[in-house]
């Protein structure tokens, strides 16, 4: 899994283990303080080997990986996950948010809260205009 080039920035990897759709949006996410490497900040340029730890948080999930293998081509899911393993810690992590609906706090089922454009039109029907 390891290329020919020694030299691998940590935007480029982080893409490439398709934790991020784009480089731009790897990049975004670094210069924002959203990925730390072995506990720090760090810039898009930094150079990742293997052993370290990558701390990534994003609005959909909050996981820590250990750098398993380097790679800057992004290949398919099976392999870009050759590329990391997830700390225990962070698997527990996980499942407690999947359990307490941590992440689930802006989410809401359609049809609760504000009428939509089209309930309104049925409302103003329904009453005759007025509501």
């Amino acid at each position: 899994m390891t290329e020919i080039d020694s030299k691998y920035r940590l935007d480029k990897w982080l893409w490439a283990a398709r934790f991020f759709k784009t480089r731009s949006l790897a990049t975004t996410a670094i210069e924002t303080g959203k990925v730390h490497v072995d506990g720090d900040r760090v810039k898009p340029a930094k150079e990742v080997r293997i052993g370290q730890v990558v701390h990534i948080r994003t609005r959909d999930f909050e996981i820590e990986v250990s750098v398993q293998a380097l790679s800057n081509i992004r290949r398919g899911a099976p392999d870009a996950a050759l590329l990391y393993t997830e700390t225990s810690a962070s698997i527990a992590k996980r499942e407690n948010a999947k359990l307490t609906g941590e992440h689930e706090v802006a989410k809401r089922d359609r049809g609760l809260g504000r009428p939509t454009k089209r309930q309104m039109r049925d409302i103003k029907k329904f009453t005759g205009g007025a509501y």
